[in-house]
């Protein structure tokens, strides 16, 4: 993300829509979804709330539309990953797991946007949070279908305990509980698409 700095030249040169976006991100992610109002978000893009409400029809759309651009981004790492380690799923999962816990130092101060939203969106039919229910449903899917070409023992399970190590890492990174948490979510997944019954076990290879 672009330092505080910076900022202000960068959106200058950014389509109406997309400053908006920009805006409105930076303020869900720093004060929250409910806290903040549609004049805070026109102030901070530099324009009017009436501009925003031509591009969104409601404050909730703005929001959906925010987590639907977040939710394609965690859909990408799984593009680029299936790309990098075509016809190799265990790498791939790996992948992912390296993916997340890259990313793990960014939520020490800002927290997972899913799951910031959800403790704001109880409400599910929401439209924003059917945006995250349905981005984690998709998620599930491309995990399990990883978990079953790797030929795991029980592919559904693999991909819940999987599912579970990632979004946990997130929570302990943000409330600060773990330390090293990047290192022992990925020791964790290794043990998992590696443990006995796996392909890698069943061929008497070494764990990387």
């Amino acid at each position: 993300m672009a330092s505080t700095a910076s900022r202000p030249s960068r959106v200058a040169k950014l389509p109406p829509r997309e400053r908006i976006l920009d805006a409105a991100e930076e303020l869900f992610q720093s004060e929250g979804i409910r806290r903040v109002g549609v004049q805070a978000i026109a102030e901070k893009a530099e324009t009017t709330k009436m501009a925003i409400y031509r591009h969104f029809e409601t404050k909730d759309a703005l929001v959906a539309e925010w987590l639907r651009i977040v939710a394609a981004d965690y859909q990408a790492a799984f593009d680029r990953v299936e790309t990098a380690f075509h016809d190799r799923p265990r790498e791939q999962i790996l992948a992912l797991a390296r993916f997340i816990a890259e990313g793990l130092p960014a939520l020490s101060y800002r927290g997972c946007p899913f799951i910031n939203s959800l403790a704001e969106l109880p409400d599910r039919a929401h439209p924003a949070r059917q945006v995250i229910e349905q981005h984690k449903a998709l998620q599930t899917r491309r995990l399990v279908g990883m978990c079953t070409a790797a030929g795991l023992p029980d592919p559904e399970q693999a991909a819940a305990e999987i599912t579970f190590v990632l979004e946990g890492a997130q929570v302990s990174t943000q409330n600060g509980s773990i330390d090293r948490a990047g290192e022992r979510l990925l020791r964790i997944v290794q043990g998992i698409v590696d443990r006995p019954g796996s392909p890698l076990d069943a061929s008497g290879a070494t764990a990387d």
